[in-house]
């Protein structure tokens, strides 16, 4: 305790490191560029003449872009400078200079830089700016178009670097999100700003982007928005939403973060049944129009049209996330209010089948690339299902609807597109792969042998057979050695599969490939978390849907290879094991399937199982449930079951 108070003691006396002379850099190189450019700027900065401060705010806010001359200024405290003397400057250039000078700070740096600025009470600063803008653009006297037109792109500029900067701090610092939720000028700030006719398009598109970051899981700032009655900021949103562009995208985006925040959706819609339904439509003619080589219009020349897609698809794929949770409170409620009896079930199961008959009936069976027509009939086949029998029973799931009938295919269109091997390509079709996945695997989720949810089977059919088709195939044929493109459509592979097992998808030997990406993916590197996103994992859940097929010939192939996939222990990593034991639990636990006779028997899986339970025990023990705990608990239930599963069949041997 004594040593704790000689250390407050001293606390006390310390000299302000901010006084202290900095010292300067050992490189020759920085030294001369300290002594030519960057000493003299900042003694011009805050020198007592206006012309010179204002001179050398410009000058700086153009060496900053430069990273030895940024971090230069870093040293000689140009924040501290900008902080005190520059964003007070009674001359708005000089602010506006300064403003920018941060604005490019926060870009370059670092996220501990956004923190560090967060904790030396920036916000304050940009508190006061906001104050001072939103009175100017709402001043009657003068009109803000009546001030000279250098006054009004100094304040253009200054509130672009205000939002670019706001942005870069909530994304650092969640502390800073929050502070800057709760203030009430920096809100009202970015309402007017988004509200008022004659905002410039950066400067617009800045605020948008803004206030997608704020919004994200932010119920405060949602109910702030909707509160809004002096700008009706929502209303205008909405507007913007219903034209087009890059600001209907980036409105788009605000518009889902407050949907989900409050929450809004298909079970709960908001203010004129608001959902996220309601911004499909809009993305997905984004998707459609816009061309990668195209230039843009309507004041979007600093957006290029791959930022503009790359957005649209980024909310497509967080609003095909979204939606599971709605699906999922959705049928907690329904179990909640209805008692469903047994004897429902195997109706259900019934219609399904029938669903699924209807379905197989008309899928394509040749295993050529499909031409131009027969794609177009694809679309067709999935757009064309607004006023047919196909939809009744989904209309209380608007978003997923029309995910189904718009999103779905301008995504494959998209992806087709983009088959490029140039960086921009990737992009797209990376974030295009995204999008779909998120959307099939909730689709997945669906309990498809509730009769309710059978309309919802017979519309998504022909969507998954489309992108199976028109995507899963032609990678697989493609033996890419893009390791990225195949785990991803791997996933969405998976997920397809789950939600049309039962019905033969295979457009050729694509169950070959999949064993073949699987061996190719033992010798990649596993650096991931979460050793159940690997690609083998992926390879090994696809094909262990596509085994639930009719097709005697197929199920032995894949049996055979999950097994061996078990029987390779302890070579097999842990992950693969426990996936392939579970998908040999789903394909064989069923004693009334064709192929367990035909195949588990006759070819004697259970004796396999029986000698590699030994192995698949000692794998559990070799996890370090401290380092693997998720990895750990599933391989103990593996082997669990295991253990169940052999003495299942023991008592059914046929």
């Amino acid at each position: 305790m004594a040593k704790s108070r000689r250390n407050r003691a001293k606390a006390g006396q310390r000299s302000d490191p901010i006084a202290k002379p900095v010292k300067p850099p050992s490189d020759p190189e920085l030294a001369a560029i300290r002594e030519k450019s960057i000493l003299p700027v900042l003694k011009d900065l805050q020198s007592t003449e206006p012309k010179s401060r204002t001179a050398a705010a410009g000058a700086i806010a153009n060496i900053v872009q430069d990273a030895k001359c940024r971090k230069l200024l870093l040293r000689e405290k140009i924040v501290h400078i900008l902080l005190n003397e520059t964003l007070t400057d009674a001359s708005l250039e000089s602010r506006a200079a300064g403003w920018e000078i941060l604005r490019i700070l926060t870009a370059e740096e670092e996220a501990d830089f956004c923190v560090h600025l967060y904790r030396v009470d920036v916000l304050t600063a940009i508190q006061h700016a906001c104050a001072k803008l939103t009175t100017s653009l709402t001043s009657t006297s003068p009109l803000f178009n009546k001030t000279t037109k250098a006054e009004q792109n100094f304040t253009w500029s200054i509130a672009e670097s205000l939002t670019a900067i706001l942005s870069a701090l909530a994304e650092a610092q969640d502390e800073a999100l929050d502070a800057a939720t709760r203030n009430e000028q920096i809100r009202r700030f970015l309402f007017i700003v988004v509200s008022i006719d004659f905002t410039t398009a950066p400067v617009l598109n800045s605020a948008l982007s803004c206030m997608i970051t704020l919004s994200e899981d932010n119920k405060q700032f949602a109910e702030a928005l909707l509160a809004d009655k002096t700008t009706k900021c929502y209303d205008q949103l909405i507007a913007f939403k219903n034209g087009n562009g890059y600001k209907a995208v980036l409105a788009c985006g605000v518009l889902h973060n407050v949907f989900s925040a409050l929450p809004w959706n298909d079970h709960n819609p908001g203010r004129d049944d608001a959902c996220d339904a309601v911004l499909v439509p809009t993305l997905s003619q984004t998707l459609e129009h816009t061309q990668l080589n195209s230039e843009m219009a309507n004041g979007n020349s600093s957006t290029s049209p791959a930022e503009i897609l790359q957005l649209a698809l980024e909310i497509l794929a967080s609003i095909g996330t979204t939606l599971q949770e709605t699906l999922e409170s959705g049928n907690k409620k329904e179990k909640r209010e209805n008692h469903v009896d047994a004897d429902a079930d195997v109706m259900d199961a019934d219609i399904d089948e029938d669903v699924l008959e209807h379905e197989s009936d008309e899928e394509n069976e040749d295993d050529e690339e499909m031409d131009q027509d027969e794609m177009e009939a694809d679309m067709e086949m999935v757009t064309g299902a607004d006023d047919g029998e196909e939809l009744q029973g989904i209309d209380d799931l608007p978003t997923l609807r029309e995910l189904i009938q718009k999103a779905v295919p301008q995504l494959v269109k998209l992806v087709r597109a983009n088959g490029g091997d140039d960086q921009t390509s990737e992009l797209i079709r990376g974030h295009a792969l995204t999008a779909l996945n998120n959307i099939s695997w909730t689709v997945s989720c669906i309990d498809f042998t509730e009769k309710s949810n059978a309309a919802i089977l017979h519309a998504w059919t022909p969507a998954a057979s489309m992108i199976w088709q028109q995507i899963i195939a032609p990678v697989l044929a493609s033996n890419t050695s893009d390791v990225e493109l195949a785990t991803i459509v791997t996933s969405l592979a998976w997920a397809i599969a789950r939600t049309l097992h039962g019905q033969t998808v295979l457009s050729g030997d694509e169950q070959k490939k999949f064993i073949s990406l699987y061996h190719a993916s033992k010798n990649l590197s596993s650096n991931q978390e979460d050793p159940f996103q690997s690609l083998g994992v992926k390879c090994i859940g696809v094909l262990g849907q596509l085994a639930l097929t009719e097709s005697i010939a197929l199920n032995r192939e894949i049996g055979i290879f999950l097994l061996t996939v078990v029987k390779g222990l302890p070579e097999t990593p842990a992950a693969d094991a426990v996936e392939a034991l579970n998908q040999l639990f789903d394909i064989y636990g069923d004693e009334h399937k064709a192929w367990d006779r035909e195949v588990f028997w006759n070819d004697n899986f259970l004796q396999h199982l029986e000698e590699v339970a030994p192995k698949v025990k000692a794998m559990v023990k070799t996890i370090d449930r401290r380092k693997s705990a998720e990895l750990r608990v599933r391989a103990e239930e593996a082997n669990l079951n295991l253990s169940r599963f052999i003495r299942y069949k023991q008592k059914h041997k046929p």
